[in-house]
């Protein structure tokens, strides 16, 4: 049995004898190396946290004091000290999260993956100590490059402030930017400047000196800043002792002992004060220490002796379709340049960076200033590409708003792993954004179906110079080619009504689900209702195509990879409104809430965006207005209208017509012509909601 098999929570970690606890991080780095290679999950921050994970459960006593992580992608460690060591579903449904979560312990105090957003909890937790009259301690754990986000920077301003009220930072660096020397005599000076005496010491000199008449206050001023200069040239912690915060370090982070002595003398200090400490990502494994681009960030699943992948990729994903063709407009384009919030790689914007090396720039986490320096780069007479997470440019409203698209600048977002991505959990889906940025004047979105939409649609938004474009596309491979009929106006006919069949169903696929589209069309087809499946292209602005579409249907239906509240079938039903198009609307997305971690596919199935039900909710819908009007489909009676449609699915809410737009409807549950169903009511919902329960995340702390 294994060191690690014994321990089931911190008060097992303390009676361990300090000579053992080597051993325990050895144990720990082969568990985690043999676990996540099963699995998959982010393997090289965890085993470079090993020691300081230890450390920290043995100084302070969790959960009474709170130990948060900033990002959370480094609480692997955590978990397993605290009772959590099933890691065989690791990121899988039902299995343990890879963030930390609530809803597994009570040593899981946020939920969290966006990163800089520790320290405004630590601060706020703090806070919330000091006015209940608590002695218990927050300690906030952040790393070297969460700092460099802006948050990070407003957070610590306000902790500074306080210089009695006890906060911990443990600054978890992993690039290892200061030399041995230069460290060993930091270490030594934080050493004395963080002990009481040291303290008193201070605050007597400076009242004696200011009581000297004539030059005490002068001599004072000349004497602090002549040893701010001795401390500046030789250690690095003036940056944050000149915030007001207490440092400590540089520590090195693999020695548990020192790590321990340090975060023992910050937790006797009644005041915020920064532990630092230098670690190894991918410590321990020869394959993530070795490996330059980012020591083992994320991987997949994988043999841990080979690294080769356990299952090949079926084709080339979305991410590298679209830095493979940036490359290729950046040698058409010398004005074409590249932004990215310190995510190079997983954005694909690495070939492009080798590329033309001059023409990236990573901005740090910082996706704010990514937007508006894009506006700079655009006025400057340059075309910006953005690429980042779509969940992450919620955090750049307000820039794409006021200074993007207000002064009419051409930069292109490219939105990685928009709709839901899955295993990532909450944080990670890209759910808002078409929602959000439905809002922005000018803004144009576009969601390509394919690989080969994104390239011609990639090349359509760089040659946008008067206003933002933003290009959206899903996770994991981009899937076969999905060819288009014809196109109408800049509408794709991907799919007509079988022969026999009347245009019964305007089935409008947005992006990367044109598949699921195309299949429901045939399982309604074997119901006689015939389909057109359409997919837009750029779904802001609504093409006035779509509008002479639906005029010719009795019915539409939206499906997207986007939260259903204001998304594009809102969109489109408002667009229909505009031009008094009297038909029913039914749109099918993400609902309002939050989604546990799961595979891509087992959350749309959850929420009901399988064809399966989507069909089911359709041809229900289709079939009770057919019956309500007289008119049954082909191959359909009025029977098979109230029995409910397409075999194994649910019956699906009522939609049926109105007499104007505009006009209030007098029947409950009745569908406003062109407009979708509500957000949130139970008519609006897919299929699933009539069907069976939908499995619901914890709500609080989730982002």
């Amino acid at each position: 049995m294994s060191m690690l098999e014994n321990i089931k929570g911190p008060r097992d970690l303390k009676a361990l004898p300090d000579g053992r606890l080597d051993e325990l991080a050895a144990d720990i780095r082969h568990f985690l190396v043999d676990a996540v290679a099963r699995t998959g999950g982010h393997l090289g921050p965890n085993l470079g946290v090993v020691e300081l994970t230890i450390a920290l459960h043995r100084v302070f006593d969790s959960p009474a004091d709170r130990i948060l992580w900033d990002t959370g992608h480094q609480s692997y460690v955590h978990k397993l000290l605290t009772g959590r060591q099933d890691f065989s579903k690791l990121r899988t449904k039902g299995g343990l999260s890879g963030y930390p979560s609530r809803a597994e312990s009570e040593h899981d105090v946020i939920e969290n993956s966006h990163a800089s957003t520790v320290l405004g909890w630590a601060d706020g937790l703090a806070k919330a100590n000091e006015l209940r009259g608590s002695d218990d301690r927050v300690v906030a754990v952040i790393g070297d490059g969460a700092l460099t986000g802006g948050m990070a920077w407003e957070a610590l301003n306000n902790i500074a402030a306080a210089r009695d009220r006890p906060l911990i930072i443990v600054v978890n660096d992993n690039e290892r930017s200061y030399a041995p020397t230069i460290g060993g005599l930091a270490n030594h000076l934080a050493t004395l400047r963080t002990t009481d005496g040291y303290e008193r010491f201070l605050s007597w000199g400076k009242q004696l000196l200011q009581q000297t008449p004539v030059i005490g206050q002068p001599l004072y001023e000349s004497l602090h800043g002549a040893k701010k200069g001795f401390k500046d040239a030789f250690a690095p912690q003036g940056m944050f002792e000149d915030l007001g915060l207490k440092y400590l370090g540089p520590i090195d982070g693999h020695d548990i002992d020192a790590v321990e002595s340090a975060l023992r003398r910050a937790r006797r200090f009644h005041g915020p004060v920064l532990v630092h400490c230098l670690t190894e990502k991918g410590r321990g494994y020869a394959a993530a220490e070795q490996d330059e681009a980012d020591h083992f960030h994320t991987v997949g699943a994988m043999d841990p002796l080979t690294c080769r992948p356990l299952t090949p990729s079926p084709g080339p994903s979305w991410t590298s379709v679209f830095g493979e063709e940036l490359v290729a407009i950046g040698a058409e384009r010398p004005d074409v340049v590249a932004i990215t919030a310190a995510m190079l790689q997983p954005v694909g914007l690495a070939k492009f960076a080798a590329a033309y090396p001059h023409r990236v720039f990573d901005v740090g986490i910082a996706e704010q200033h990514a937007a508006t320096s894009a506006a700079g780069l655009a006025t400057g007479g340059l075309h910006p590409v953005v690429a980042v997470y779509a969940t992450f440019l919620n955090r750049a409203f307000d820039q794409v708003l006021m200074d993007v698209a207000l002064h009419k600048c051409g930069v292109t977002f490219v939105l990685d792993r928009a709709g839901v991505t899955g295993v990532d959990g909450a944080s990670h889906n890209g759910m808002w954004d078409m929602s959000i940025l439905q809002v922005v004047p000018g803004l144009r979105i576009a969601a390509p179906r394919d690989a080969d939409q994104l390239r011609a649609q990639l090349r359509e938004a760089v040659a946008v110079d008067d206003a933002p474009t933003v290009v959206r596309f899903p996770k994991e491979t981009a899937g076969e080619e999905v060819p288009a009929l014809d196109r109408i106006g800049g509408v794709d006919i991907l799919h007509r009504p079988a022969a026999g069949l009347r245009p019964d169903v305007l089935l409008v696929s947005v992006g990367a689900l044109a598949g699921t589209c195309l299949s429901v069309a045939e399982l309604l087809a074997g119901r006689g209702i015939g389909v057109t499946v359409v997919d837009p292209r750029w779904v802001k602005p609504v093409d006035p195509a779509l509008a002479e579409l639906a005029a010719g249907h009795r019915m539409v239906a939206v499906v997207e990879d986007n939260g259903r509240a204001a998304g594009v079938g809102s969109a489109i039903a408002q667009a229909l409104r505009d031009a008094s198009v009297d038909v029913p609307l039914r749109d099918f997305g993400i609902p309002p809430q939050f989604l546990a971690h799961a595979k891509r596919g087992e959350v749309l199935a959850d929420i009901g965006l399988t064809p399966a039900e989507i069909a089911g909710s359709v041809g229900a819908s289709f079939l009770r207005l057919a019956a309500r009007t007289g008119a049954v489909a082909e191959g359909g009676t009025a029977a098979s209208a109230s029995a409910g449609a397409v075999p194994g699915t649910a019956a699906g809410p009522r939609a049926v017509p109105v007499r104007a737009a505009g006009t209030a409807a007098k029947d409950a549950g009745r569908t406003v012509p062109g407009q979708a169903d509500p957000a949130g009511s139970d008519t609006a919902r897919p299929a699933h909601t009539s069907g069976g329960s939908t499995p619901r995340t914890r709500g609080a702390g989730e982002r």
